[in-house]
């Protein structure tokens, strides 16, 4: 059986999610930026593995998050859209939580996270 919630529940949880993953790209941005110093400072082959490694692996995220910002967006316009078709009682209507998205922020985050960590764990080493 599903969990239900409340429209207003579903909406902060966009707006928090909205946040992380802009947040998310944000840092990608600048640790991106790290990895072209990186480049103009070494010459080391293994070290050009790894810069390539990051920078593979930012892509993914990147692309990764922008595929889940579309899916928040999409999620929400329905939510709009139901709104927009019952307004008197859409603050009493319960719908479905949005597990399925929940598990891929969640899933998201940590993968960031451990990918954020190996890279600074990189830039320690080089820096």
């Amino acid at each position: 059986m599903k969990n239900k919630i409340y429209i207003n529940d579903l909406h902060l949880d966009h707006k928090v999610w909205r946040n992380q993953l802009n947040f998310q790209k944000e840092e990608l941005t600048f640790f991106k930026n790290r990895l072209e110093e990186i480049v103009s400072r070494w010459t080391d082959d293994e070290v050009l593995q790894q810069v390539e490694h990051f920078q593979n692996s930012f892509l993914v995220q990147s692309n990764k998050i922008d595929e889940l910002l579309h899916g928040i967006n999409i999620h929400a316009d329905n939510l709009v859209a139901e709104a927009k078709s019952n307004p008197t009682a859409i603050d009493h209507v319960h719908f479905d939580d949005h597990t399925t998205q929940r598990d891929q922020i969640e899933t998201q985050w940590k993968l960031y996270n451990e990918l954020k960590e190996e890279y600074l764990n990189f830039l320690r080493k080089v820096m």
